[in-house]
C-alpha cells in the first residue's frame, strides 16, 4: 500500500512542468513525507517504464546534465484512478472507525 501511495505523491508534485529529483524530494518532505533518494530513484525508473513519467535531460551550470521529469499523458489517467481509489480508501477508513470515541 506504501508504494502505491508513494506514486500518488510523486506523480502528484510533477503534475505542472518539469520537476528536478531534488524539487520532487523537498516536495514531498514538505508534506512531512519522509523519502530518501534511494526509493525516489528506483520509483521513477519504474514509472519511467510504465510510461507514466518522461525525463529530458538539462545542461547545469553547478555539473553535469540533469533529469527533469515531466508526467505522460497516461500519467495523467493513472493519477486519476489513484486519486480515486485513495479517495475510496480514505472514505472507507473514516466509516469503519467512526464509531471510535477518543479520549483527549
Amino acid at each position: 500500500m506504501r508504494r502505491g501511495v508513494l506514486e500518488l505523491c510523486i506523480l502528484s508534485t510533477i503534475t505542472e512542468g518539469e520537476a528536478y529529483t531534488s524539487d520532487i524530494l523537498t516536495n514531498l518532505k514538505a508534506s512531512d513525507l519522509l523519502i530518501t533518494e534511494g526509493t525516489l530513484y528506483p520509483l521513477l525508473s519504474r514509472l519511467k517504464n510504465q510510461n507514466l513519467v518522461q525525463y529530458n535531460w538539462k545542461e547545469s551550470n553547478e555539473g553535469p546534465p540533469r533529469k527533469y521529469y515531466q508526467i505522460t499523458e497516461e500519467g495523467r489517467s493513472f493519477l486519476i484512478g489513484l486519486l480515486e481509489t485513495w479517495n475510496n480508501l480514505v472514505a472507507a477508513v473514516q466509516q469503519s472507525t467512526k464509531n471510535i470515541i477518543t479520549n483527549e
